[in-house]
């Protein structure tokens, strides 16, 4: 699952890894200030989810997904080339859109 492998990418510091796994908008997004996808990420300071990432719970609708995370939500669609995280670090604001650490253009 994109979320998991996002999840443990970032847990380890692989900003490169988690990278790969972000819709190619989010990706340029965050490499937008720096000119570099995982400089820009580990920039960021994501936050990562408490306890066990298998106890995120996932909703899809179509070809979009919420997984929520135990301190954060993220946001993915299905691509071609399968699910990528398009927004990350995702926490709701009563009667707002979410705020998201991460996300595309």
């Amino acid at each position: 699952m994109a979320a998991r492998n996002f999840q443990t990418a970032l847990s380890e510091a692989g900003f490169g890894r988690a990278c790969a796994l972000l819709a190619p908008q989010t990706r340029q997004e965050v490499a937008s200030d720096v000119g570099d996808c995982a400089k820009g990420l580990a920039q960021e300071q994501m936050p990562v989810a408490s306890g066990d990432a298998a106890a995120a719970v996932a909703e899809v609708y179509g070809r979009q997904a919420v997984v929520r995370l135990r301190g954060y939500t993220l946001f993915l669609s299905q691509f071609d080339a399968g699910w990528k995280v398009v927004a990350a670090g995702c926490t709701p604001r009563p009667d707002m859109p979410f705020d998201c650490k991460v996300k595309g253009g």
